[in-house]
């Protein structure tokens, strides 16, 4: 099996909780930025674009989030607060993917979604190639218009999701996966 296969048949999520630092330089995330924007898309509309997270970004947009949540959960504690306001704290660097499918005269919004989501899977693989841990992960606040205004995405665009990546501090087992046999249908 070559390597590339390997990474793929071996990857796994490693939570934000056990990522480290130092996360990739400029010139790192620049490469693997480059490598995540090759993916399939039809009428290169490009229907995402990235939002880069570090440093003090993510204590501000942590501010934010922990103030959103504080304002819907009054009863909430400060270790549940803080809790919040750590979220994207967590991991040296977090890459928001945004999707900005939308209609077209002539591409499906759906493949449009569906590049997005692919472009945030090539990152993830990508950083794992290069060395790096990942976790893609959304939370509630991807879904919350305070926060997605403070990210600055417009009306029309949606999280596809957050990769946040660093060093792994252990690798966590693998989960259980599908059977072949319950999800392949052969025509």
């Amino acid at each position: 099996m070559n390597a590339t296969l390997d990474l793929l048949r071996t990857r796994r999520s490693v939570p934000p909780l056990r990522l480290d630092g130092p996360g990739p330089d400029a010139a790192e995330l620049d490469a693997l930025l480059t490598i995540a924007a090759r993916v399939p898309d039809h009428g290169k509309l490009a229907p995402w674009r990235f939002l880069v997270i570090a440093g003090d970004a993510r204590t501000r947009i942590g501010d934010a989030i922990a103030a959103a949540y504080a304002a819907d959960h009054p009863e909430a504690d400060a270790a549940r607060r803080d809790l919040e306001r750590n979220r994207l704290a967590l991991a040296p660097l977090v890459v928001a993917v945004v999707s900005r499918a939308g209609p077209h005269i002539k591409i499906p919004e759906w493949e449009q979604v569906l590049s997005a989501g692919a472009v945030a899977m090539n990152l993830v693989v990508a950083a794992n190639a290069a060395g790096y841990a990942t976790a893609w992960l959304t939370e509630w606040f991807a879904y919350d218009s305070r926060i997605l205004d403070v990210l600055g995405l417009e009306p029309s665009e949606r999280l596809a999701g957050f990769i946040h990546i660093g060093r792994a501090q252990e690798v966590p087992p693998d989960r259980p996966r599908p059977a072949l046999a319950d999800i392949v249908t052969r025509l």
